[in-house]
């Protein structure tokens, strides 16, 4: 998610730079300017950040699952921690971070860290915008299109209708549009943008 939005932002004319570990620079799109350093350390890039008018947080463990209530802990959380850090270090004028739906039923660990670097960002008095999107369908992530049939019944069950609008599933490209529109409208205060807003964002 990171290179297409770095590349969309660049396309729209927005200066971008990225965190990347060293040897990794030429996974970025032409255009965007790396910043070597360790995502789990902001003193690695802090000095690096420069006043960014809005600085993008997408670190987070690939593929998200239960069993990974761990990884959760020592990547999303210290990443976001790290990353607030270096953000308020430098005077950052805006945040963008994408969270995760909540409350939800399952993958209760992920949303607990999710929450709390939440909270972490709401603590830091940084103007931020807090995405919350459930399930992305996108490249490799087709199988939950299966379960769109179910969605479509449990909108019209007055009992599950708020969760299933809520938990909905967005595409890769209304999340990108989602971000899109977080880094060029920036927030006063906090701002959450949940599933609805999601899908219904365009470029």
């Amino acid at each position: 998610m990171g290179q297409r939005l770095a590349a969309e932002l660049i396309r729209r004319g927005h200066a971008v730079a990225g965190l990347v570990r060293a040897g990794s620079e030429r996974k970025f799109p032409a255009g965007c300017t790396a910043v070597n350093g360790n995502a789990l350390d902001a003193t690695t890039f802090r000095d690096k950040v420069g006043a960014a008018d809005t600085f993008v947080q997408l670190v987070g463990v690939a593929h998200p699952s239960p069993a990974k209530a761990k990884q959760f802990r020592e990547i999303d959380l210290v990443s976001c921690e790290q990353s607030v850090a270096a953000a308020v270090a430098n005077h950052a004028r805006h945040f963008v971070y994408v969270s995760v739906a909540h409350p939800a039923p399952v993958m209760r660990a992920y949303a607990e860290v999710r929450s709390r670097c939440e909270e972490m960002i709401r603590s830091s008095g940084l103007n931020a915008t807090i995405l919350r999107p459930w399930y992305v369908l996108g490249p490799g992530h087709y199988w939950p299109y299966l379960l769109i049939p179910g969605y479509w019944l449990a909108r019209r069950i007055p009992s599950t209708r708020e969760s299933a609008t809520r938990l909905g599933l967005a595409t890769l490209n209304q999340m990108l549009a989602a971000l899109v529109q977080s880094v060029e409208s920036p927030a006063t205060g906090i701002r959450i943008v949940e599933v609805p807003e999601i899908v219904k964002a365009r470029f």
